[in-house]
């Protein structure tokens, strides 16, 4: 617990340069939530703040009639004091947008709990004959519900609103609107610290299957395997939707690398698939493709890969004998399993292969049989599509190259997407028994 903490609870006032130094509410959080649990009601964690900060409080409610999407700030802030003040950015019927903002400098005055100031419920309105399909999301709106339009309403609005600075998102907006345009917040550029900007060219953003594959099993070069991802992700602007494999096979054993997602905008390869190192020995080829449709990184296994590979007679066995392995974790086993390696093979092979990008950061310890005592199974690339690849032979002195995990260091495969980034702030409608963790940045 930090000493100004402790203080404010002991009831004393701390001060270090003559000005009251604050305790806070803290959190942010971005949730979609069915139109029928407002209000919403939250609770926060707290933070002790620097000397002569306030306390900040920003909250956006953005309605399809549907759905809601709320974003809340809480924290220290060096902004000015303002009061507590609501903006009606849009007030339908259809889509409504409206915010709050607030600046104090007081302990815990940042202390709004619930989405009842911003929101009074409106009248019923009759429907009229436009129908458009709605939707509030962070990854997409590929099969959005249709509504019929409130009377007044009498155009389709969809776009993407863009925010950044203080928080980082991406919303897609779709609904009904009274008026034709890309014009969801009335021209509203700045809420508080978070930048907000708007889009609604549908090529403009993508959304793209998201995720990472780490698998090992005894035939991955044989037998295709499922490769799909549950995870979306709505891409920057002008980034595509990308998909990677790697395979390795050592012949005992063998590994899959994938990984889905956006990235920087790029034309498709001409030849997505490339064999690195073919046998006799070990078995190293690729698989990767750029495209700019929604969730157009579709493959669903690894056949994308294997159907492309030759398929040679099995050959003969030679005289050499080499310890095979393949690590996705540090460094294989001093008692790897020794091989009778097959015919036109004269090495045998020992070195690390380092991924980087895509969501991995991993380093591969490879073991096996080659045809050239100086094989390079990467033949010296630098990328495998998104990923950028480094290898090192036991036998080479020079260092590997920085982003190389150090023996024993696991990946983290997509952290952000399975975890939240800490617990700050919770929310629920009607119960605490309802209870949903906030995230907030480390």
């Amino acid at each position: 617990m930090s000493p100004a903490l402790l203080l404010a609870l002991l009831g004393i006032t701390h001060t270090l340069t003559g000005v009251h130094a604050l305790i806070c509410n803290h959190g942010r959080k971005e949730t979609v939530r069915d139109i029928s649990e407002l209000p919403l009601q939250w609770t926060t964690s707290q933070e002790s703040c620097e000397d002569g900060w306030g306390c900040q409080e920003v909250l956006l409610l953005i309605e399809n009639e549907l759905q809601v999407n709320l974003l809340i700030l809480k924290g220290c802030t060096q902004a000015a004091n303002q009061e507590a003040r609501v903006t009606q950015h849009r007030t339908g019927p259809g889509l409504s947008a409206v915010s709050y903002t607030h600046v104090c400098r007081e302990d815990l005055c940042n202390n709004l709990s619930s989405t009842v100031p911003l929101r009074a419920l409106p009248p019923p309105t009759a429907l009229g004959s436009v129908r458009c399909p709605v939707c509030l999301s962070t990854a997409g709106c590929g099969s959005a519900a249709e509504m019929t339009c409130p009377i007044k309403s009498s155009h389709c609005y969809s776009g993407v609103l863009l925010f950044s600075g203080a928080i980082s998102s991406h919303l897609k907006v779709q609904g009904c609107t009274s008026q034709e345009g890309c014009n969801l917040l009335n021209g509203t550029r700045e809420i508080g610290p978070i930048t907000l900007r708007e889009t609604c060219d549908p090529l403009a953003l993508l959304s793209c299957h998201r995720g990472v594959m780490l698998r090992t099993s005894v035939n991955l070069a044989q037998e295709p395997v499922e490769w799909t991802s549950n995870g979306k992700q709505l891409c920057d602007p002008g980034e595509v939707c990308q998909e990677t494999l790697l395979l390795i096979d050592v012949g005992q054993k063998s590994l899959l690398v994938g990984s889905k997602g956006c990235s920087k905008a790029r034309t498709q390869d001409s030849q997505p698939i490339s064999i690195h190192s073919r046998p006799p020995g070990v078995l190293v080829a690729s698989y990767a493709r750029f495209c700019s449709s929604d969730g157009c990184n579709s493959a669903s296994s690894s056949s994308v890969l294997l159907n492309s590979l030759p398929r040679p007679a099995a050959p003969a066995s030679g005289d050499l004998h080499c310890p095979t392995c393949v690590s996705f974790f540090g460094s294989c086993p001093e008692n790897s399993e020794t091989v009778r390696c097959p015919s036109g093979t004269t090495h045998c092979y020992k070195g690390y292969i380092a991924l980087q990008g895509g969501g991995l950061s991993i380093s591969l310890n490879v073991q096996g049989c080659v045809a050239q005592p100086s094989s390079s199974l990467l033949n010296r690339i630098q990328n495998i599509g998104v990923i950028s690849v480094a290898e090192k032979r036991d036998d080479e002195n020079e260092p590997l190259n920085e982003f190389l995990l150090p023996a024993g260091a696991a990946p983290a495969p997509y952290l952000a997407w399975v975890v939240g980034l800490g617990l700050s702030l919770a929310l629920w409608c009607g119960a605490p028994s309802l209870l949903i963790p906030f995230s907030h940045d480390s």
